[in-house]
């Protein structure tokens, strides 16, 4: 590694918060040092007068929490010219030459990304580095999960969108593939789908990955591009925008084939309503109809939809579900996913509840953007969602990087009380996750826990020698059950983390299934109809369980 002088390199300054600098390209990477409670500062990459790249950063003034890598191999020649504007709301004790960035900016071949978190999951997706949020473009392919999420390569917290991209064989184990799609001068890459273009509808070729995505420049549009190497690359298409609409916020188009019409559909969040379309070509949509007049909330924005015919259980019948993220307007404050049950005949969707029942498909805290994958085996349904919240997602106390995604969920629908529920049980791969039996909780695994006794409530306790811990009550006279991080370990970081919550069982439960990893409990009831996913920060794992009630437990160590 070879440290960068600013100073030695003519650092140019144009004024109290304008500077421009050469920088030469003989190496890989230049580290830029980060300061997270600074402001954003925008650098301009400028190579014989044309912007090549355009990114923000919070660089380091008076200490650097950690550095993030800008790539310099990707131009050709011999310098390019960074053009770096700070804030104007950057408020410090000296003058811009003196900030310690100049002297910590750094040359490098390689960028080291080994886990330096105490609270990085085991088994969970995480980026090996920066920021993450939505997961996007999920498909399956030729034995391959592919997800694609949204990204920011440039600092732990939400900023500079990318496609971050990953695959797996398993569902389990991920494997880190580069940032395939990134912003153009239409704007950032928000979230979108893929889908697997069996017959070249599109004419991009048999087999063909089509991305949709939102470009948020001044506007968001709709926009596409193809990939021919398996989603490791994409091309965007020379026509975009495809979709446009006088709406601020228009975004995350979610597509699927749909066999009922032989078409195409597409549905997108506009504002407080989801937007319908269908289109034969991938190219050129139709509008069809609007979803949502009377269902929101005055503080909802719609986000991030997805639609899909199900499977209702004990029934040969199927029903439609709508996935509707939402933020804020969450039952325990925040974000949040809720959905709605209905029919759909390719061109208009219809709920069959009241439209002041909400019905949410996890009541943790911490259950976001939930979306499912194309083209998925055996027809299943397999939906990950974004484990964080937006009260509080660039506040969690990890630096290296910030967001895992939730392990994966296998979802149907079921009847109770003549209402249509989804039912979200963990993907059948994760039992290939459990290893031995184990005498106390770890730092990865599985609790199964079987309840011998609808008569009198249960109390599960996990807790560390520090005393910190949560606490879950099953109560099934009431058909309810409570999760409580107040005292789970750190909860300073945000006012509204330390929290008490409360959901439905919808029934009587009989097993539970918990799993359990350095800075998640997610909640299941073995038939699929309570799911709870939340994040604790303890500052050391849980190794004590008490139960209290009629109830067995075992232990499964997980990796």
């Amino acid at each position: 590694m070879e440290k960068f002088s600013a100073k030695k390199c003519s650092l140019q300054i144009l004024s109290k918060q304008h500077v421009m600098l050469h920088v030469t390209l003989t190496h890989r990477y230049l580290l830029l040092p980060v300061e997270e409670n600074q402001g954003l500062v925008r650098i301009k990459v400028i190579q014989n007068g044309d912007v090549k790249q355009v990114l923000n950063v919070k660089l380091a003034i008076h200490n650097s929490d950690y550095s993030v890598p800008l790539a310099l191999q990707q131009w050709e020649g011999k310098t390019v010219l960074l053009d770096i504007v700070f804030s104007e709301n950057t408020s410090v004790l000296k003058s811009i030459e003196d900030y310690v960035c100049w002297e910590l900016l750094q040359y490098s071949e390689t960028f080291d990304t080994e886990n330096r978190e105490k609270f990085r999951p085991i088994y969970h997706h995480t980026p090996s580095y920066g920021w993450m949020n939505d997961p996007n473009g999920l498909f399956y392919n030729k034995g391959i999960w592919h997800l694609y999420y949204q990204y920011n390569p440039y600092g732990s917290q939400w900023e500079n969108m990318t496609w971050g991209h990953a695959t797996s064989e398993n569902l389990v184990h991920w494997q880190h593939e580069g940032t395939p799609l990134l912003a153009d001068a239409l704007g950032m890459m928000f979230s979108g789908s893929a889908v697997v273009d069996h017959h070249n509808t599109a004419g991009f070729g048999e087999g063909a990955i089509v991305a949709f995505y939102t470009a948020a420049g001044d506007n968001q549009t709709q926009c596409i591009a193809f990939s021919n190497d398996e989603g490791k690359t994409f091309q965007k298409y020379s026509d975009n925008p495809i979709i446009t609409a006088p709406i601020a916020d228009f975004r995350d188009p979610h597509v699927f084939w749909n066999e009922d019409i032989q078409q195409w559909n597409l549905i997108l969040a506009a504002g407080k309503e989801m937007f319908i379309y269908t289109s034969k070509n991938l190219k050129v949509w139709h509008f069809e109809s609007s979803f949502g007049f009377g269902y929101d909330t005055d503080d909802e924005v719609w986000e991030c939809p997805d639609l899909m015919k199900l499977p209702i259980k004990g029934t040969d019948r199927c029903a439609w579900l709508l996935i509707c993220n939402i933020n804020p307007g969450g039952p325990f404050g925040g974000s949040a996913t809720k959905y709605f049950v209905g029919s759909f005949n390719g061109y208009e969707f219809n709920c069959e509840s009241n439209l002041l029942k909400s019905k949410w498909m996890d009541y943790g805290k911490d259950h976001y953007a939930m979306v499912t994958f194309d083209n998925a085996p055996e027809h299943r349904r397999v939906g990950i969602a974004w484990m964080s919240n937006w009260e509080y997602a660039n506040e969690v106390p990890t630096q290296q990087f910030r967001s895992a995604n939730t392990v994966p969920r296998d979802l149907s629908l079921f009847v109770y009380d003549g209402e249509t529920y989804v039912s979200s049980i963990p993907s059948e791969e994760l039992l290939h996750m459990r290893k031995e039996i184990v005498d106390r909780p770890m730092p990865a695994c599985e609790l199964v826990i079987d309840i011998t006794s609808q008569q009198a409530d249960l109390e599960i306790v996990l807790q560390n020698h520090l005393k910190e811990r949560v606490i879950m009550k099953y109560k099934p006279q009431h058909e309810t059950f409570s999760f409580d991080r107040k005292h789970s370990g750190n909860v300073s970081f945000h006012s509204t983390f330390a929290k008490k919550i409360e959901a439905p069982t919808l029934g009587k439960i009989t097993q539970l299934r918990i799993f359990i990893d350095k800075c998640s409990i997610e909640i299941f009831d073995a038939e699929g109809k309570m799911v709870m996913t939340n994040l604790v920060f303890p500052t050391e794992s849980y190794d004590e369980m008490k139960l209290i009630g009629l109830a067995t437990c075992t232990i499964y160590r997980l990796e």
